[in-house]
């Protein structure tokens, strides 16, 4: 058996495993094979519990001795030997690592984060044993293997295991496009289409564009790397698996993938909070169903409610409609039977676009329209928030138009309801701008943000007009 940490398996499994599921290039395999004959940490107990023992060292630790000293005591033992110090003129600021490597002494300052460990840039660890563990991996295969590890940085994504082995993978996300008769097969797939619009369907709108939501992972078993197809080398934080679609890829190559990340249904957690593109990605979606669904019941039943949007109905159930759909989708159940209040409905509207990560109105594009607003011609204030708007993403400007014009119709019942442009955009300028922070127990002014919602709902047909 070999393995540290959480790598433990047998060197047949592995083999085995590496021949089946994965492509069994020369690479990969020697990789592999490195890791296993990579030196094994080896600590070098003290004798002595040092008086300024840290909280976060071991029996390793030897206290305040010199460069010197320590290579004496590490010179007579193997490769992967090391031993934990403080250096006499550092006075106890840091530690150093003194590690035996390629027969000879090395030594590196450790870096110390109470809230989150031992840590080597973006890596965290618990101890130094694990810490020393995956670094003498990554010295081993830098020293055996420097041509591979180089051609990492030249990984060419249009070749990689990504774009030919894993497009029937990122398919296999939803079926219901599979049914889809203008769902494209391998045989008549021009390569100069993106690879989520191959995937997604060619009706699916091209302006999509969803960056991969990588983030530092410790990986279990035998993982390689869907970009370079190289093995995953290391016991801790081995690469990078996308939140949102989970490609797995080593570090240096997470950062070479283009904005086509196509997110799988099982690793979205629900509806709400969830960022816009990547739930409409995923569903294969021009509009959130949340909005739409909602919409459809204000517009059946609600025009003409007293204070629609202004008042609001019972947290309790407005919850519960957030729950039905993060169960149950498109296919919950917002009917008068079920909720006879409609004011619960819009609050669950409110609070899935206040919930949004990113609000409709960016952060990015909400100064350009407060710019537009200065304008004194209504004419050249009118294309200038147009013209804004056209920097929204495409998910972001799509509902935009359909929440705002929904407002409009809103609005011309306000004899009835007395929600007119001002009191609506009142509601919801910090629902579509997102809230303002303030330094101060001073309520942060909206005048600026009430108008240009009101704006934009009185002036939407020449605002959203194509």
């Amino acid at each position: 058996m070999v393995g540290v940490g959480v790598f433990s398996v047998s060197k047949l499994d592995m083999e085995a495993c590496c021949n089946y599921l994965y492509p069994p290039s020369v690479d990969f395999l020697k990789l592999y094979r490195m890791q296993l004959a990579a030196p094994v940490p080896i600590p070098i107990i003290s004798d002595e519990v040092p008086p300024d023992l840290p909280n976060y060292l071991g029996r390793d630790y030897h206290g305040a001795i010199s460069h010197v000293e320590a290579q004496n005591l590490l010179s007579a033992h193997e490769n992967g030997a090391y031993l934990v110090r403080s250096s006499p003129s550092a006075n106890g600021r840091f530690h150093t690592l003194s590690l035996k490597f390629n027969n000879k002494i090395h030594h590196y300052k450790l870096f110390y984060d109470p809230n989150s460990g031992l840590y080597v840039r973006e890596k965290r660890y618990d101890c130094v044993r694990s810490l020393v563990a995956d670094g003498l991996v990554t010295m081993y295969l830098e020293l055996k293997a420097p041509m591979i590890l180089q051609r990492l940085a030249t990984a060419n994504y249009q070749e990689s295991p990504y774009m030919t082995l894993n497009k029937r993978k990122l398919r296999a996300l939803t079926k219901e496009n599979a049914k889809n008769k203008n769902y494209m097969t391998d045989a008549n797939i021009p390569q100069s289409i993106p690879l989520s619009q191959q995937i997604l369907g060619p009706n699916f709108p091209e302006k999509y564009e969803k960056q991969h939501s990588f983030k530092l992972t410790t990986f279990k078993g035998l993982n390689w790397c869907e970009l370079c197809g190289n093995f995953l080398w290391g016991f801790t934080f081995q690469g990078k698996r996308c939140e949102d679609c989970g490609m797995i890829a080593h570090v240096r190559c997470s950062e070479k993938f283009p904005n086509d990340c196509v997110p799988d249904l099982k690793y979205l957690r629900g509806v709400f909070g969830i960022e816009l593109t990547t739930l409409l990605t995923a569903h294969n979606a021009k509009l959130p169903f949340v909005v739409t669904k909602s919409v459809a019941e204000v517009e059946a039943r609600g025009l003409t409610t007293e204070g629609i949007y202004r008042l609001s109905g019972f947290a309790e159930e407005i919850e519960a409609i957030k729950m039905a759909f993060d169960k149950d989708g498109e296919k919950a159940d917002l009917s008068q039977e079920k909720y006879p209040n409609i004011n619960v409905i819009t609050g669950a509207l409110k609070s899935y676009l206040r919930l949004l990560p990113i609000p409709l109105i960016t952060f990015i594009v909400h100064p350009l329209l407060i710019d537009a607003m200065q304008h004194k011609n209504n004419d050249l204030k009118i294309s200038s928030i147009k013209h804004a708007l056209k920097s929204l993403p495409k998910a972001h400007y799509d509902t935009l138009k359909y929440v705002v014009e929904h407002l409009h119709r809103v609005s011309l019942h306000s004899a009835i309801n007395k929600m007119n442009p001002h009191n609506l955009a009142t509601v919801f300028a910090p629902t579509l701008i997102g809230p303002i922070e303030s330094t101060s127990d001073v309520l942060p002014d909206m005048t600026s943000d009430i108008l240009l919602i009101e704006t934009m709902i009185t002036s939407c047909e020449s605002i959203f007009k194509t």
